[in-house]
C-alpha cells in the first residue's frame, strides 16, 4: 500500500526551500479567466490541487502550460467561455468534488459569463463548511440560484452584476474572494465589509490591481472594489506558503536540531512564531528566510486558540497538536473555525499520546515523554501532514498512508524533511 514511512527520534538539522502557496495560488489561477490576455503565475505550487484546478481551466477552454518557473494562462476569446456556450460551464466530476477551492471558480466565472452550473465543491473532511456566506454575498450583486439534481447553478438576472455594500457575518476567506473575483467586473463599486485579512485574500488582490483592477483597503477588513475597469494579463509571482513553513517549523520543534526555512513568508507568521518561542523554540527571521533552533523538549502551552488572521491558522493547529503530545506540562487547544480538526486525536492516541476532546472545541493535552512508532491512515491534508510529525517525532518507525491528501497542500514533503536530515521515503 503507498504510503510514507519514516524512522523516528532524529533531530533534524540543515535548510529546505519554501514553496508556493496553495491558497494563493488557486484564486489567483481563477482569476486568469477574468482577462482574454496571457498570465504567467511563477511560483506556482506543484501539488495535486494545482494540478487539479489546471484540468478545470483546460476543460473551460484555456490554454495552460507549466514551464521552468510557473504556469502559462491563456483564456482568450474561445467559445467555451462565451455566453452562448452555458454547457460548457457545467463543472462536474473529482477536479470539483474533491477540491473546495473550485468553489472560487463561482465568482471568477460569473464575472466574465453571468452564468455556471456546478457539483458541491468538497475538500476535506474538518467541518460542514456551508457556502451560504458566498451565495448570499453573490446575490446582493444580481446573481440568482437554484439548486437541482445535486446541482448548483448561478446566473446573473440582468445583463451585468451591480456593485453592492456587502456584510460578511464571518471573514470567510472563500466569500471574500469570491465576491472580489465578480466585483472587479461588477458594474459600480462594491464594498466588502467584514473581509477576511488572510495573506492570500492580499495575494488575489494584488494580482487584480497587476491586472488593471483599482481595489482599496487591501490588507484590511473593509475592501472597496471599483468595478468594471478593463484588465489584462500580467506576470505575477506567488508568495511563499506559510502553512508549508509553520509545518517544517514545527517539525524541527518536536525533533530538536535547527533548520533554515528558506524564502518562508515571517512578516505573516507572527502568530505561529509567538507560539513557538513559547514552545521553547529560537526564532531568527532574516532576508534569507526563518531559522528556527530547539534544543530541548517543547513546553506546554497553557490556551492556544485558533482564529482568522492575524491569528493562529486552524491550518497548523493539527501540527501543534503533534507537537504538544510530547510537550512538558498540560496544553489546552481551542479550534474556532472548523468542528472537526480534531480528527488526528485518536492516532496520536495509539502513539501513546493524552489527549481528552471536552467537545468539538476543545483538546486537552498532557505531554508524555515519548511516542511510540505506529500504522497510521491520514485522512485529510493537514491532519495527514501532523501524522508524519508526530512519526518524526516518536521513537522507532512508522507509517502514514493516505498519502494522496498530503499531496494536495506540499509538494514533496519526503524530499523536503530528508533535505533536513529525517529518514523518510514515500514507498
Amino acid at each position: 500500500m503507498k504510503g510514507i514511512r519514516m524512522q523516528g527520534g532524529i533531530p533534524l538539522q540543515g535548510k529546505v526551500r519554501i514553496q508556493g502557496s496553495k491558497n494563493a495560488a488557486l484564486p489567483i489561477l481563477a482569476a486568469t479567466l477574468l482577462t482574454n490576455e496571457v498570465s504567467y503565475i511563477q511560483n506556482c505550487p506543484r501539488i495535486a490541487d494545482v494540478h487539479r484546478f489546471v484540468h478545470l481551466l483546460r476543460e473551460l477552454g484555456c490554454l495552460v502550460h507549466w514551464q521552468e518557473k510557473g504556469i502559462r494562462v491563456q483564456p482568450g476569446e474561445n467559445e467555451e467561455l462565451s455566453c452562448e456556450r452555458a454547457e460548457a460551464r457545467r463543472m462536474q466530476g473529482e477536479a470539483i468534488t474533491g477540491m473546495r477551492s473550485s468553489l472560487c471558480l463561482l465568482g471568477a466565472l460569473l464575472g466574465r459569463c453571468g452564468c455556471v452550473t456546478m457539483e458541491h465543491p468538497g475538500g476535506c473532511v474538518i467541518g460542514e463548511r456551508p457556502i451560504n456566506l458566498h451565495i448570499k454575498a453573490l446575490q446582493q450583486m444580481g446573481v440568482e440560484f437554484r439548486e437541482e439534481e445535486g446541482l448548483l447553478s448561478a446566473q446573473v438576472k440582468e445583463e451585468k452584476m451591480h456593485g453592492a455594500e456587502i456584510t460578511l457575518e464571518f471573514p470567510s476567506v472563500g466569500a471574500t474572494e469570491n465576491v472580489l473575483l465578480a466585483a472587479v467586473k461588477a458594474d459600480g463599486d462594491t464594498r466588502i465589509l467584514g473581509a477576511a485579512r488572510e495573506p492570500e485574500v492580499t495575494a488575489l488582490c494584488e494580482f487584480l490591481m497587476a491586472c488593471g483592477a483599482q481595489i482599496e483597503g487591501i490588507g484590511g477588513s473593509e475592501l472597496l472594489v471599483h468595478g468594471d475597469r478593463p484588465l489584462h494579463g500580467t506576470r505575477y509571482t506567488v508568495p511563499s506558503d506559510r502553512i508549508v513553513a509553520g509545518t517544517y517549523l514545527f517539525a524541527c520543534i518536536g525533533c530538536g536540531g535547527s533548520v533554515l526555512l528558506t524564502e518562508a513568508p515571517w512578516e505573516q507568521m507572527e502568530a505561529v512564531t509567538l507560539v513557538a518561542e513559547k514552545m521553547g523554540a529560537q526564532c531568527i527571521t532574516s532576508e534569507e528566510g526563518l531559522f528556527v533552533q530547539c534544543s530541548k523538549r517543547p513546553q506546554a502551552i497553557p490556551y492556544l486558540r485558533t482564529g482568522s488572521y492575524p491569528g493562529f491558522p486552524t491550518d497548523l493547529q493539527s501540527v501543534a497538536m503533534a507537537v504538544l503530545t510530547k510537550a512538558d506540562g498540560s496544553s489546552c487547544i481551542e479550534e474556532n473555525i472548523f468542528e472537526n480538526r480534531f480528527r488526528i486525536a485518536e492516532p496520536l492516541k495509539d502513539m501513546g499520546a493524552e489527549i481528552v476532546l471536552k467537545d468539538g472545541r476543545h483538546a486537552m493535552i498532557t505531554g508524555v515523554e515519548h511516542l511510540r512508532g505506529n500504522r497510521m491512515e491520514a485522512c485529510e491534508l493537514r491532519g495527514g501532514a501532523a501524522l508524519v510529525l508526530a512519526g518524526l517525532a516518536a521513537e522507532g518507525e512508522s507509517f502514514v498512508t493516505g498519502q494522496h491528501f498530503i499531496e494536495r497542500g506540499y509538494e514533496n514533503i519526503c524530499r523536503d524533511l530528508r533535505e533536513l536530515g529525517a529518514r523518510i521515503i514515500s514507498v
